[in-house]
């Protein structure tokens, strides 16, 4: 059995660093590998662990075929790196006796390590100095990661007092499974409903099966699902909240602190790949939208795609499988005036939301200890 990514075979590189990724077969897992490659990560060697399901799997990989293992704390212990794409709970069991007593640096991309209070939650470009001696980091929620993109750059200029989001999340936020779900939804979905009248909804006949939905709590397909994880105590959802308490915790203040007030309404589409946002945004100060354009058209990891009248705006088709957030329909908000902007956001959720923030973050922390030991 394979699981096939980049095929393209290259060398480790005898002066890198042992790398380990844990959950190596799902959706992140692979494009952990396949970052690794294209940032040009030193790799000295790979080893790929996941579930007892997956042992013994062959997967085509940049650097040729690997087998995977499963999973085993001290062989894992033995690398400098560890890649994470597993669930809270396994985070919750194992990442910090990774990191203990000399343990390999671990970039966690859970939800289990985001808001406790000694582990930094970090995206590159904007807080890479949170880390500090830290060797255990968490990867942030993939929708506050692509969001965070834009805002940072507008919050040190404008300074951000409120930001109301509605997200347009893929089924690739579910992982693989999801990605197929909706695939498979689709098309049962056609093959049962009438192609000759767009407008009849109804099956065309009485053998019409309904999808089978185990990722999600309703078909994906032709639809829209405004619910994604938990329900809280206070009507909005885990991922909702998410938004609101990592955002502020990778912007230097408390996940409590509401300096900055953020409401999110969270929804799954029938896209596949790459999550949009739709922002509303007031600040201090007054924000032209000419000078955010210019702002955001220099900023690091984000693509200007803002001439609406060409129709050139962002779209998952256009974001997906790309490294940087795409960020358009840039105007002055009706609601906030002067201090006020809406625009629209899109970033892969698997890269610039997981994968690519993960081997971003290795970078930086490689390029920190080259300084330190030339000093």
């Amino acid at each position: 059995r394979r699981v096939h990514g980049d095929s393209r075979v290259v060398m480790f590189d005898a002066q890198g660093e042992r790398v380990v990724v844990v959950g190596a077969t799902g959706a992140v897992g692979i494009e952990m590998v396949n970052m690794l490659h294209k940032c040009n990560y030193p790799v000295s060697s790979l080893r790929l662990m996941a579930s007892q399901r997956s042992d013994g799997l062959v997967m085509a990989t940049p650097y040729g075929n690997i087998t995977v293992s499963v999973f085993d704390l001290e062989e894992a212990r033995k690398s400098d790196l560890v890649l994470m794409a597993v669930s809270g709970e396994f985070s919750k069991e194992y990442s910090w006796r990774l990191v203990e007593n000399g343990g390999p640096i671990v970039i966690d991309n859970s939800s289990a390590m985001r808001l406790v209070e000694n582990v930094p939650l970090v995206v590159p470009e904007i807080n890479i100095d949170a880390v500090k001696d830290h060797k255990l980091i968490a990867n942030p929620n993939c929708t506050t990661a692509i969001a965070a993109m834009v805002l940072w750059p507008i919050h040190l200029k404008y300074r951000l007092k409120k930001v109301i989001v509605s997200t347009y999340q893929a089924a690739s936020g579910a992982g693989a499974e999801g990605m197929t779900e909706l695939l498979n939804s689709t098309s049962s979905y056609l093959a049962t409903h009438s192609s000759t009248n767009p407008t009849d909804t109804s099956s065309t006949g009485t053998t019409a099966t309904p999808p089978t939905t185990k990722v999600f709590a309703h078909s994906l397909a032709f639809n829209v699902l405004p619910r994604i994880d938990s329900m809280q105590s206070n009507g909005y959802t885990r991922e909702e909240m998410k938004v609101q308490w990592e955002t502020r915790k990778i912007f230097g203040f408390d996940p409590t602190d509401d300096s900055i007030k953020i409401s999110c309404t969270a929804v799954r589409v029938p896209t596949l790949r790459a999550h949009a946002e739709s922002i509303t945004i007031e600040t201090e100060l007054d924000i032209p939208e000419q000078e955010v354009r210019e702002l955001l058209s220099t900023a690091p990891g984000v693509q200007l795609r803002d001439v609406p009248q060409d129709h050139v705006y962002p779209m998952p088709l256009t974001a997906s499988e790309q490294f940087d957030v795409e960020v358009g329909r840039i105007r002055q908000s009706e609601v906030f005036g002067t201090k006020g902007i809406d625009l629209f956001v899109v970033g892969d959720q698997l890269l610039r939301g997981a994968a690519l923030n993960a081997v971003l973050i290795a970078k930086e922390l490689r390029k920190r200890q080259s300084r330190a030991g030339a000093q």
